[in-house]
């Protein structure tokens, strides 16, 4: 490939308006090796100036690297800058902001960038003292009365990631069309080595008021309960720990190898506690100092997964919709009536169906919502847990309205420590969820590709050629677009949803295989396992 003269004129402008010289020197040298003809390089710079990053629902996320199509001070100073017309759009002009960061590569200098374009342009803005979980921006922001957060952070993404989320000023992520206003606003913006920067940020520490409220979470009296927990080398090891304590649950052991931040996440291949492998070491720990509850937490805090030891006394990470079901039934087993009448549950339609049939049987609102917290957190009134099966659980929206996992941890040891007081377990509960409401077992199949237009051509052919049958059970299909790019096959005991990711480059379709309510659970699981089995094999050749 070689360098066109329009691809060299942009990078040289880019250059130019990027204020930051680090970024400058490396787009330099990326642009002197193409024009050079190094191999590859060429391709490199092509990449680099395909952006810019969009801004989505979920806000930026990319690779830290210069150029408009990464994350960079130059795109953080133009995305702040539109972000800030945007607000002032909305009549908040000279509103308080939030501003909190993660420990990952870049997140020190992006963060004081957006502090500085936001008081420039007039806004009283609040930086978090340090890095720390995701979930005490969106807290900060009910708290305080802002008009926005935002929290710098690639949550589970790869090392090489960084991104830019944000909340409106009911501490909620944004929603259509505020996320169309905005990248219009970030591409009316001046170039970034114009935008306006000052210090003047107020450092805001809202920890204490967060814990005070998290440690009122438990249901129950009992404390005996010993955890092993880790933060995956992210940021929540420490807030983690002092809920804990400040919860009354004193006997807590850490991963020590992933309790400090590290933005290379050196002992993780794929620093997300669903990935096999990453969860090892967690495992290996409870298994040491015989705990009764396992916790993992990814890097920016707001995903929780949970360990558990099974019957034949191994330990395994329950899945997302395990996790789920069982603090959604804990939370309605436990709901003051008094406080919350008429409780609503909620969970989106790529997660397993039975927490609906928990709800039925508690006399409590469910409901179903597109994927991700955005759509959750709006679910309606009286709202008292939501959650997705990719570990993202709200156990408090009445102060945090977004997933949280420090949150849904402490939750999860006051569970644990009443069922140990009371000879149960965990594995039980599961059980006999199962047997009261059914068997919901799911997968998930996940296509990764290097072109994103492999995905449209995938769910164009779906559109135009549904399939008749899944694993030997006739299926309908329904369309979810214009609201979303999403497919949905149902037919007698069995589900699949596909969607394209929103974070990732893949191609993403979830399964359930699910059985009527029995007294034979082991007969139920199996035939579930038998369907789910097949199903998976059909779905991946419909992928392939």
């Amino acid at each position: 490939m070689t360098v066109s003269s329009t691809l060299r004129d942009a990078a040289f402008r880019w250059i130019a308006d990027d204020p930051d010289p680090d970024s400058r020197a490396e787009l330099q040298d990326v642009l002197a090796n193409a024009l050079g003809g190094v191999p590859g390089r060429a391709e490199e710079l092509a990449d680099r100036m395909a952006g810019p990053l969009e801004f989505g629902t979920a806000g930026l996320r990319g690779p830290v690297r210069a150029g408009p199509n990464g994350m960079n001070v130059a795109v953080v100073v133009r995305t702040t800058a539109g972000v800030a017309a945007w607000l002032t759009a909305h009549g908040h002009a000279g509103g308080t902001v939030v501003v909190g960061r993660d420990a990952r590569h870049g997140s020190a200098a992006f963060a004081e960038a957006a502090a500085e374009v936001l008081t420039a342009a007039g806004f009283a803005v609040k930086t978090l003292p340090e890095p720390l979980p995701t979930p005490l921006v969106p807290y900060a922001v009910k708290r305080l009365g802002a008009v926005a957060g935002i929290q710098i952070t690639a949550s589970h993404n790869p090392p090489a990631d960084n991104g830019y989320k944000l909340y409106d000023g009911t501490g909620a992520q944004i929603v259509p069309p505020s996320d169309g206003e905005i990248e219009r606003a970030i591409a009316a913006a001046p170039a970034a080595v114009s935008v306006p920067r000052s210090p003047g940020a107020e450092t805001l520490d809202p920890r204490e008021g967060y814990l005070t409220e998290v440690a009122a979470l438990p249901r129950g009296t009992a404390r005996d309960v010993r955890i092993a927990a880790t933060a995956l080398h992210g940021v929540g090891a420490e807030t983690l720990r002092a809920a804990f304590a400040r919860a009354g649950f004193t006997d807590v052991h850490l991963v020590a190898e992933q309790s400090t931040p590290d933005p290379d996440f050196p002992t993780v291949a794929f620093p997300n506690p669903e990935e096999p492998g990453a969860t090892d070491l967690l495992l290996a720990l409870a298994s040491t100092v015989d705990a009764d509850l396992a916790v993992a937490l990814d890097p920016d805090a707001d995903r929780c997964a949970l360990g558990v030891r099974e019957h034949d006394g191994t330990w395994r990470m329950l899945r997302g919709d395990e996790t789920g079901v069982l603090l959604g039934a804990h939370v309605l087993s436990t709901v003051d009536l008094s406080v919350t009448p008429d409780p609503l549950v909620a969970t989106t339609i790529v997660s397993s169906s039975m927490l609906g049939e928990v709800a039925k049987a508690r006399g409590a609102r469910y409901a179903e919502t597109l994927t991700g917290f955005k759509w959750l957190v709006r679910a309606g009134e009286g709202l008292v847990f939501a959650y997705e099966e990719a570990l993202g659980l709200c156990v408090n929206p009445s102060f945090v309205r977004d997933k949280d996992g420090i949150a849904a941890a402490v939750l999860a040891a006051g569970l644990a420590a009443t069922l140990k007081a009371e000879g149960g377990s965990i594995p039980a509960v599961l059980d006999e969820l199962s047997r009261r409401h059914g068997v919901h077992l799911t997968d998930q199949v996940s296509l990764r590709v290097t072109d994103l237009a492999v995905r449209g051509r995938i769910m164009a052919r779906l559109r135009a050629e549904p399939p008749s049958s899944l694993a030997g059970v006739p299926v309908t299909m329904e369309d979810l677009l214009p609201d979303a790019d999403v497919l949905r096959l149902t037919g007698e005991g069995l589900r699949v949803v596909i969607r394209p990711s929103g974070t990732e480059p893949k191609l993403k379709a979830y399964l359930q295989s699910a059985r009527p309510p029995s007294s034979e659970l082991a007969a139920s699981r199996e035939a579930a396992a038998a369907r789910l089995t097949a199903l998976r094999a059909d779905v991946e050749g419909l992928l392939s």
